[in-house]
C-alpha cells in the first residue's frame, strides 16, 4: 500500500500560484515591503502597494513590472502617520474583499527630539502601531469576505529585548528613539498576537500571523534601482557579516511565507531559520512577553481609545 504523497517542502523561489487573489502590502515601495511586494506579484496575485509617496510606488511598480512580466499591481495611497487615511483605505479601495494584509510599514528614528503625528501621536507608535490597528478596523469586512483572509503583521528582532510601558506607551516621559522603535514593534506583534486570539473567539475565518526579517542589510541587498543600488565594494566589504545576516529580499521571505503557506496557522510566528537572523523561513517559539494576554488586552484598550475605534475592531 503506497503511502500519501508528501507536500512538496517550501521552496522561497518556487512559491504558489496566488492567481485571483489580491494583497496589499504597506510600506511596499521600498525594503522589505517592496521584495514583498515583487514576491508575491510572481505569484499572479493583484499586488497592492500602500505608499504615501505616489513617486515611489510608481518607481517600485516599475521595477517590479521589469522583473515580473504581466504583473498586475496597484498603488494605494496611504499614511499612516494621519489615521483620516487608514480609516478610510477600504472605501478607496474599493474592492469585494482582501486576501491578505501585510502591516509592514513604518519609521525609525535614530536621534531626538520626539516627533509626533499629524494626529498628536509618537510617531513610531502612533504610526508603526496605531496606523495598523486604524487600518485592521477598516479592512476588516474585507478580510472576513475572503475565504482565507490574513492579516501579516511585520514584527523586528529589535522587541525581542524591550518591554512595553502601558504608563507611557507614547515614551512621553522618557524618550529614546532606539528603545521607543523596539516597543512599537513590540505593539506591533502584540498587537498580531492577541487580534488572532479574538477572531478565534468569535470563530472568525480570518488569521493573525506575525513574521520578522531578522537581520537584513542593505548592503547585502540585490540592486533595484532606482529604488536601491548596491556597489560591488558595498557588497564586498558586507561579505563577513552575511555569515550572521542577509539582504533584504531575503528578510521578505517570512513574511511572504506567512501569506501564502496555506499550512500556517493563526497566532504563529515566523522568522528565519539561522538564529532568527538569516535563512530560510520557519516557525518560532512566541517569545512569552509578545504573547501575554493581559499585556496585550490593556495595550489592546489604550490603542482602541487613542484611535477612536470599538473593542471588536470590526470583526464579530
Amino acid at each position: 500500500m503506497s503511502s500519501a504523497p508528501q507536500s512538496r517542502p517550501w521552496d522561497v523561489h518556487r512559491l504558489p500560484a496566488a492567481e485571483g487573489r489580491t494583497f496589499l502590502v504597506t510600506g511596499g515601495n521600498a525594503g522589505i515591503g517592496y521584495f514583498a511586494a515583487e514576491q508575491l506579484a510572481a505569484t499572479g496575485a493583484f499586488v497592492v502597494i500602500g505608499s504615501r509617496d505616489r513617486a515611489k510606488a510608481d518607481a517600485a511598480m516599475a521595477s517590479i513590472r521589469s522583473r515580473v512580466p504581466g504583473a498586475r499591481l496597484r498603488h494605494l495611497p496611504l499614511d499612516l502617520a494621519d489615521l483620516s487615511s487608514p480609516r478610510t483605505a477600504a472605501d478607496r479601495l474599493d474592492l469585494d474583499r482582501l486576501d491578505a494584509v501585510v502591516h509592514n510599514a513604518g519609521v525609525a528614528l535614530d536621534d531626538p527630539p520626539r516627533q509626533e503625528t499629524r494626529d498628536g501621536h509618537e510617531l513610531m507608535f502612533g504610526t508603526n502601531h496605531l496606523g495598523h490597528f486604524a487600518l485592521t478596523r477598516s479592512l476588516a469586512p474585507l478580510l472576513s469576505a475572503a475565504p482565507a483572509g490574513r492579516v501579516v503583521t511585520v514584527g523586528s528582532f529589535a522587541a525581542r529585548s524591550e518591554r512595553l510601558d502601558l504608563g507611557d506607551v507614547q515614551s512621553a516621559q522618557d524618550y529614546r528613539p532606539k528603545r521607543t522603535y523596539g516597543r512599537s514593534k513590540l505593539a506591533q506583534m502584540s498587537f498580531g498576537f492577541e487580534l488572532d486570539r479574538r477572531l478565534r473567539a468569535v470563530g472568525s475565518t480570518v488569521l493573525s500571523v506575525v513574521a520578522h526579517p531578522g537581520g537584513a542589510l542593505d548592503s547585502l541587498t540585490p540592486s533595484r534601482p532606482p529604488l536601491g543600488v548596491t556597489s560591488p565594494g558595498e557588497r564586498l566589504r558586507a561579505l563577513p557579516s552575511a555569515l550572521l545576516v542577509q539582504g533584504k529580499d531575503a528578510g521578505a521571505w517570512p513574511v511572504v511565507r506567512a501569506v501564502l503557506d496555506p499550512a500556517v496557522a493563526g497566532g504563529e510566528l515566523w522568522g528565519p531559520r539561522v538564529f532568527g537572523l538569516r535563512g530560510m523561513p520557519r516557525r518560532e517559539p512566541v517569545p512569552a512577553h509578545m504573547a501575554d494576554p493581559a499585556v496585550a488586552a490593556r495595550l489592546w484598550a489604550v490603542s482602541g481609545e487613542l484611535v477612536g475605534t470599538e473593542p471588536h475592531l470590526g470583526f464579530r
